[in-house]
């Protein structure tokens, strides 16, 4: 009778998941992820990755432009996506967001919840060893929203320590190995920052800039618009997109990368309505390059 066998060579330990769906809890899985080789040389060819993060209710309004932008760079890059757990998907067995959901849970904005999320995207997503870089929905860090600081969070943190950032972020491994592995200052977070005090604000900034403040750009990855007043910035519709609006977002921007001056310092914009997806497919070409 004829029986599986598992494979006993290193591709056990270096081949990613086919699939994505695993039985694991979170504490399972957050261990698991924290797991790191002590020697720094890969005994293989080891092609880094850019895991990309989506955290969502439900459907991808953008997925199309993602296809574009991911196409001719098939094996430079994995996706993940977490959404409400009773969220059917339905892309096309050719989509590169095909199979790509993770075992997901009950996210709310300003909880842990949602910072969970975030850690259980990133947790997946270290378990394929090849993943370098990780792209996600916090940045600009800064000490801002001091008012919302308790002190009950000393002494592991202060208030000079304290920073705000959105939803937005990129990391490298070592970074994301720091978050997910992280106990102290979850705990701190989860006891005494709630409501007026949102954690998904607050607790990667903090945390990495205790941690790592030197790894941290302290800059925004994002570029967003303020201009039109309000608590959130400025969602773009169909009318929005223009090459006049391009412009204004590609252009006059100065900033440091690797100790270097740059004209390109935004990897993201937002926000854009659903409405927005034809216009930005038609100007893609000229203005982003796909």
């Amino acid at each position: 009778m004829p029986c599986y066998e598992e494979p006993s060579g290193l591709d056990r330990w270096i081949k990613p998941p086919s699939n994505l769906q695993h039985t694991m809890t979170d504490k399972e899985l957050l261990w698991r992820a924290s797991l790191m080789p002590r020697i720094k040389k890969y005994p293989f060819e080891r092609v880094p990755k850019i895991a990309f993060m989506f955290l969502t209710r439900g459907p991808l309004p953008l997925a199309p432009l993602w296809e574009r932008f991911l196409k001719g760079h098939e094996g430079r890059y994995s996706i993940y996506v977490h959404s409400l757990p009773s969220f059917q998907p339905h892309f096309h067995t050719s989509s590169v967001f095909y199979g790509r959901h993770i075992p997901s849970q009950v996210s709310e904005w300003g909880r842990m919840s949602m910072c969970d999320a975030e850690r259980r995207l990133l947790a997946n997503a270290l378990l394929d060893i090849s993943n370098e870089c990780f792209i996600g929905a916090f940045d600009d860090p800064g000490p801002f929203g001091r008012g919302r600081y308790n002190n009950n969070m000393a002494p592991e943190v202060n208030i000079t320590q304290w920073r705000k950032g959105s939803q937005w972020f990129e990391v490298n491994r070592k970074l994301a190995i720091s978050i997910v592995e992280d106990t102290t200052f979850y705990q701190k977070f989860e006891k005494f920052c709630r409501p007026a005090c949102y954690v998904d604000e607050h607790y990667f900034p903090t945390m990495l800039t205790i941690q790592a403040g030197n790894s941290l750009a302290n800059r925004s990855i994002t570029w967003v618009d303020w201009s039109r007043g309000g608590p959130h910035p400025a969602t773009f519709g169909r009318a929005d997109i223009t090459e006049e609006f391009f412009k204004r977002m590609l252009e006059g921007h100065r900033c440091t990368y690797n100790d270097r001056n740059s004209s390109i310092c935004f990897l993201f914009g937002r926000k854009f309505a659903p409405s927005a997806m034809e216009p930005l497919l038609h100007l893609a070409p000229k203005f982003l390059g796909f």
